[in-house]
């Protein structure tokens, strides 16, 4: 099913228990004592990287997520390395639209490889997993920048609980979920002197 709010979402033929269980089969959803790239600290993780490798499930999960944006005008979907790079592909291949990413150079997302964004073009924005939303809130400030025109958010797992926002675009997750997160301070892993991993792909959640 698709979880979102401010759009139009036609749902999808996979449903939130299944995918739950995709991630549980393949060790996606992790337990453990972990620091976000928020800097705050939580029990769970979303390793979505776990279930991606396997090219049949990531395409199943991009044709789900697609399905959301069924009323949606779409010419490209982009997402943020590296996350999002994946998602991004299988989402675009079931729209039958262009696939990019974005990457932080010298601390700014922005488009290499000779990527590009033309005037007005409508860009869809998806990542695995959102927390704060940081990493899509600085891709959505880029597409905006190169003036085209962001037209809606996806992401397999929102870890928000829905309270995510993106200054009104259409925000549709395959899970959303809230999980409980501590600063350093409240963390009662840290009293008890479990060890801490981040186990992202820039050494963060």
């Amino acid at each position: 099913m698709c979880v979102g709010k401010g759009g139009t979402g036609t749902g999808t033929p996979i449903g939130s228990a299944e995918i739950m269980e995709l991630f549980k089969e393949t060790g996606a959803l992790r337990q453990g004592h972990f620091v976000l790239t928020s800097g705050k600290h939580s029990a769970q993780y979303m390793q979505c990287a776990q279930v991606l490798q396997y090219p049949w499930l990531a395409a199943k999960l991009g044709e789900a997520l697609a399905s959301c944006f069924a009323g949606v005008e779409v010419e490209t979907v982009i997402g943020p390395a590296m996350g999002g790079i994946i998602v991004a592909h299988e989402v675009g291949r079931a729209l039958g639209v262009k696939a990019l990413f974005a990457e932080r150079q010298d601390g700014k997302m922005t488009l290499r490889r000779g990527f590009a964004l033309k005037p007005g073009e409508k860009v869809l924005v998806v990542e695995d997993v959102i927390t704060t939303g940081g990493s899509v809130q600085e891709v959505i400030a880029m597409v905006k920048a190169l003036g085209a025109t962001p037209v809606g958010v996806g992401v397999l797992v929102d870890r928000s609980g829905g309270q995510a926002d993106f200054a009104g675009l259409p925000l549709y997750s395959l899970l959303s979920m809230q999980i409980e997160a501590f600063t350093p301070e409240e963390c009662p892993l840290c009293a008890q002197g479990v060890p801490w991993e981040k186990p992202g792909s820039r050494g963060q959640a």
